[in-house]
């Protein structure tokens, strides 16, 4: 996990649930390529289309809320999310996005210094730098920092048991 980068600002709000990042018709499709196309599409159909490897998502409180569902943050990692950063987020999507080698970071108060499009700066564990403005953010436990730095939980398993 790079220590320091770059990214393009999409706004999302309040209670995002898995259904709004991946609605339940498409988890039937084959692979998660083909459901990027679909991701966020009850909110912004034609978000998915416009999101570039590298962009950050900035949300409200409950990101991920609703139904476990493993493709949520897997069409995330999919479509190039550098990050996710939201006031708060649901327990189990939080667990899967880290197990998927998503980075989130938790901060209630980047949303109200950055509007869309706006291009942000993520020190790892440090800050976010928006708009002149350095807000503090937490680092994340070593173990799973261990995890996203792997790609996600199954890779870092294989290579702490010398599988891989």
């Amino acid at each position: 996990m790079s220590d320091k980068f770059n990214g393009k600002v999409w706004v999302l709000g309040d209670d995002i649930d898995t259904d709004i990042i991946l609605p339940t018709e498409y988890l039937a499709l084959k692979t998660v390529d083909d459901m990027k196309p679909y991701a966020f599409s009850p909110l912004r159909p034609e978000l998915a289309a416009k999101i570039n490897p590298g962009d950050i998502i900035v949300a409200g409180k409950n990101f991920g809320c609703g139904s476990s569902r493993e493709q949520a943050p897997e069409v995330v990692k999919a479509l190039g999310i550098r990050c996710i950063i939201a006031k708060s987020y649901a327990r189990i999507f939080f667990r899967n996005a880290i197990n998927n080698g998503v980075l989130l970071i938790e901060n209630d108060k980047i949303q109200d210094l950055v509007k869309e499009g706006d291009d942000i700066e993520v020190t790892v564990g440090e800050k976010i730098s928006a708009n002149g403005n350095d807000v503090s953010i937490n680092s994340l436990p070593d173990n799973l920092v261990e995890i996203l730095n792997a790609g996600g939980l199954v890779k870092a398993m294989r290579k702490r048991n010398g599988l891989d």
